[in-house]
């Protein structure tokens, strides 16, 4: 039985605490709601996964296919299976919802402290590592220095062990670029390859991406979700009857006490024909056809209008949901703006970013309910990647395409209005706040960085560097506010932008206040 040293709730472990990544664990509340395979579904290749993992070996596994194929779903049910069973050691779940580079740089810290907490025997030993290098948790520290000394080292004490256990990296393509996750793959490969450590089997899941199976070592075990796949498309025909049933089963007022029976064979073969063997194909077309306020059978009628002619066809279900909207490419400008966010926002703050189109946000928000997340509480965010790759993608989008400078101009004016928008006392407030600046503040220069300049975006800078500037110099402590000018400073100085007299006027003034600010550091850091 493991003990936890009594002096490993020292600071240093507080230190791990406040560094790890909790939405990467994969029963997090920030992965709400949970994607699992519904019951009495993929059971074969479970039992399949499951067999590879109570081999007395450390084979590793690769679980491959197209977005959409329920990559996530298996990884997380197996991952409760695993933890259950107290064989799991650690999980890190990607995803485009907390891609952020400083969320991903604590890959190594957060598996070390799901270590810690699976044996907590070598709690002590990741502790002595903390404080014997001060930077050994910063973003900027090697990912082979921190695996060798939170992760290898403190694993060697367990070698001795007989059991079996598991890590789940899931979606390495949701990583920050296609280098990092290869070098991701390799360098736990190599890690945990070592015959002093106790046995623990390694399962990846990815999209297929050439860059990912070059790295993935010789001997990993590869499975490949197809959605060819026979037993795939029966767990989906299975997933969409039970939906449909419960569909019907709940809303008596459409469907009478008992119900009746419903939809029609046709129709029910032609849908499964049509979600192929895509299991997010199959939960959005539920998503669309029982939202509230619309009659489930004239929802399913919309979704059978247009004939399919190849299974699987996600394109097609996104170019329907939108084409229901009333507005569809002022909503699917807004579902850009979105997608393009550096990070996903509560609904609140959604509301005070795009405030000039707060009807046209709600509206998008009801119209695309079946492919956003939105409970009112936490952050509005798109159901699956795969939207995002439709949106970006004008081949598969068409006529809803919104690139991305133009996304990006939207969300810089944005910031910019609502920057613009507080007068002098608000903007004070907001300065002296103890808490952290709100998203505009924090981000109008990334996105200003990579938006198409528009005459509407010149004029907003325009007005800021006129009017709120003065403000920030005066008011603000220098750090990071700088920082934000100084890359709007570069943004606006370069040929791209420069067009007349009135753009260099505009880099002039952000020239002169950050060398404000930049006095204004050095001043604070003599006293």
């Amino acid at each position: 039985m493991d003990f936890a040293h009594p002096l490993s709730s020292s600071g240093s472990w507080n230190r791990l605490c406040n560094v790890v990544e909790y939405s990467g664990i994969f029963d997090s509340e920030y992965r709400q709601p949970h994607s699992r395979c519904m019951e009495n579904t993929r059971v074969a290749l479970r039992k399949r996964i499951i067999k590879v993992l109570d081999q007395r070996d450390r084979t590793n596994i690769w679980l491959n296919g197209l977005a959409g194929v329920g990559k996530t779903s298996i990884a997380f049910t197996i991952a409760e299976e695993m933890k259950a069973a107290k064989r799991l050691a650690a999980t890190f779940f990607f995803s485009h919802k907390h891609a952020h580079k400083d969320k991903v740089a604590a890959i190594i810290p957060t598996i070390a402290y799901q270590l810690a907490l699976a044996f907590p025997r070598i709690r002590e030993d990741i502790v002595k590592a903390i404080e014997n290098d001060d930077n050994l948790l910063s973003p900027g520290k090697s990912h082979a220095d921190q695996i060798r000394e939170l992760v290898i080292k403190p694993l060697q004490t367990l070698k001795f062990r007989q059991e079996l256990y598991v890590i789940i990296i899931d979606a390495l393509d949701e990583y920050s670029s296609s280098e990092e996750a290869a070098r991701l793959v390799t360098l736990l490969t190599d890690a945990f390859a070592g015959p002093d450590l106790p046995f623990i089997h390694i399962i990846f899941t990815s999209r297929t991406e050439a860059h990912i199976r070059a790295d993935m070592p010789s001997g990993v075990h590869e499975i490949f979700l197809t959605t060819r796949d026979e037993d795939t498309i029966q767990d989906v025909r299975f997933f969409l009857r039970a939906s449909l049933d419960n569909i019907r089963t709940i809303r008596h007022a459409v469907f009478g006490h008992p119900p009746f029976p419903w939809p029609s064979k046709d129709e029910f073969e032609t849908l499964v024909f049509k979600a192929g063997g895509l299991f997010v194909y199959a939960a959005m077309a539920m998503n669309f056809i029982s939202t509230t306020g619309h009659h489930p059978q004239e929802r399913l009628e919309l979704l059978l209008r247009e004939r399919p002619t190849v299974g699987a066809d996600i394109d097609q279900l996104y170019r329907q949901i939108i084409a229901t909207s009333e507005d569809p490419l002022a909503h699917c400008r807004m579902l850009a703006s979105i997608i393009h966010l550096a990070r996903p926002l509560p609904l609140v703050e959604l509301q005070e970013l795009f405030y000039a189109d707060r009807r046209s946000l709600a509206m998008m928000l009801e119209a695309f309910s079946p492919v956003i997340l939105n409970d009112g509480v936490g952050n509005v965010e798109i159901y699956h990647a795969s939207l995002r790759d439709f949106m970006d993608n004008p081949r598969r989008s068409k006529q809803y395409h919104i690139n991305g400078p133009h996304a990006h101009e939207h969300l810089a004016c944005c910031c910019l209005d609502f920057i613009t928008r507080q007068d002098a006392n608000q903007t004070r407030a907001i300065l002296v706040s103890p808490l952290s600046y709100p998203y505009p503040y924090q981000m109008w220069h990334v996105h200003l960085y990579l938006a198409y300049p528009s005459r509407k975006l010149r004029n907003l800078l325009a007005l800021f560097t006129k009017k709120t500037l003065r403000y920030w110099v005066q008011t603000s402590d220098p750090k990071y506010l700088a920082h934000t000018v100084q890359g709007a400073r570069k943004t606006c100085l370069s040929l791209n932008w420069i067009r007349g007299p009135s753009d260099i006027v505009v880099a002039w003034r952000l020239h002169k206040s950050y060398k404000k600010f930049a006095k204004l550091a050095m001043a604070r850091n003599r006293h």
